[in-house]
Parts: structure tokens; C-alpha cells; sequence
């Protein structure tokens, strides 16, 4: 895609307040954390997949899975996420930062590949298409991409509390100081899909995305927004 160094990196912690322990929850037969890793490796990108989680004891779970699975991981301070994200990437030499959350097993590759291609394109500090920012896709399936002097000055001069906790609010309080992309999804989904949640804060989302799972191992489709729309149209899912 570049010469530059891309690092998809999952922000996961045990301690979450509403569901604690859920990105490694079994889901559909596997921790949460595992379908975001399946679902980044859909994409065929030689590009690290790096989990990073806090420096607590609560926080050696995430370790352990790590280790037991290969997969890169880094560890940082629980509730500056802006220094932890900004350590990682300098720790691995990364030029661009693709920020996912732990709690997101249904972040859709097609889209996720599209972001990449207008993030780079177009030389973007920042770039989004979460549902936040009108993308049209569903709360739980978009990503951000930040440029790694992006995450520098924001942690440099993101000084409130509410900048070290959520990495992209002080971009998104001063986007004159930074070159910024929305970036909307590749298809034109429904509204009854646009409006799903699909993402694990609490108990009933965790049966709600495992009934989407259940639903497309039963009808042999593949694991993506598309089909799960068209599970949506069928009306399986509501």
C-alpha cells in the first residue's frame, strides 16, 4: 500500500465497567479479541496487528492471550489511552496508527480497506468513517487512522483530561491544526441497517452480535456488514 509503516492497533482492557472481561469473552467459540483479528487479517495487508492494553494486573489476561496467539502486544498506562497509543507507535516505528476497539468484533474489512486507500491517499492526519461522523455505517463497524505527528501533538497539547482518555478529541476540538478525512462507507446500506449496534457494551449486545454470528454460520455467508444487512433485510435480524 506504502512504504510507510501502518499499525493496526486494538485498544483492550479487562476493566470495563459495564461488561469487564468482555474482549475476551467467548464468543461464537472465540474471545471478541480474536474476531477483530480475524476480521483485520481478511484484508491480506502485510501490516502488524498489535493489541494494546494497560500496564495493571488486571491487564495480564490480555498478555496471555497475546502470547498464546503470536500476536504483537504493548502495554501502557490505563488511563492516558492518548500516551499509550502515542508510545506504541513510536515503541514499533509506525507512521500511521489504524485505531480499533476491543470491543468491536464485526469491524467490516471492505470498509475498513477503504478508509486505508482515502487515509493515504490523501495524506490525511486523521481519517475516520465511524458512525459518529455520518458515515452511514453502523455504531461498532468503523475505524480511525491517525498519522503519527498527529498523535504527537495531540498528545504534546491535548492537556484536558478528556484528550488523554479518548486519543481523538483534541483533533476533533481543533481540526484547523490537522489535514482531516470522513470518510463515508463504500455501499449505500439501509437505514435499518445504518441504525444497528454492533458493537459489545453490555450483556445484551454480547447475545445480540452472538445471534448475528449464529445467524451467518447458518446460512454459510461470510462474516461482513453486507451480509449482515442482508440478514437485516430478511428480517433476522432486528
Amino acid at each position: 500500500m506504502t512504504d510507510q509503516k501502518i499499525g493496526f492497533l486494538i485498544q483492550a482492557r479487562m476493566g470495563s465497567t459495564r461488561l469487564p472481561g468482555k474482549v475476551l469473552m467467548n464468543l461464537h467459540g472465540k474471545p471478541i479479541l480474536a474476531h477483530i483479528i480475524d476480521r483485520i487479517r481478511e484484508l491480506k495487508a502485510n501490516i502488524p496487528i498489535i493489541i494494546i492494553t494497560s500496564d495493571t494486573i488486571k491487564d495480564d489476561l490480555i498478555e496471555d492471550f497475546c502470547t498464546r496467539h503470536l500476536v504483537l502486544f504493548f502495554r501502557g498506562d490505563e488511563n492516558d489511552v492518548l500516551d499509550r497509543y502515542y508510545q506504541a507507535a513510536e515503541y514499533f516505528g509506525l507512521d500511521h496508527v489504524v485505531r480499533l476497539t476491543g470491543d468491536n468484533p464485526l469491524v467490516d474489512p471492505e470498509n475498513l480497506k477503504n478508509l486505508l486507500t482515502v487515509h493515504l491517499t490523501h495524506d490525511a492526519d486523521y481519517s475516520s468513517n465511524k458512525s459518529e461522523i455520518e458515515s452511514g455505517l453502523p455504531n461498532g463497524v468503523g475505524a480511525e487512522i491517525f498519522k503519527f505527528s498527529a498523535l504527537a501533538k495531540s498528545r504534546r497539547e491535548g492537556i484536558k483530561p478528556h484528550h488523554r482518555e479518548h486519543v481523538n478529541e483534541y483533533i476533533l476540538e481543533n481540526p484547523h491544526f490537522f489535514r482531516i478525512q470522513y470518510v463515508k462507507g463504500v455501499h449505500e446500506y439501509s437505514e435499518d441497517c445504518k441504525k444497528m449496534r454492533l458493537t459489545v457494551d453490555t450483556l445484551e449486545d454480547y447475545h445480540y452480535i452472538e445471534k448475528i454470528f449464529i445467524l451467518l454460520e447458518k446460512y454459510r455467508m461470510p462474516t461482513n456488514l453486507n451480509s449482515i444487512c442482508t440478514l437485516t433485510k430478511r428480517g433476522l435480524i432486528y
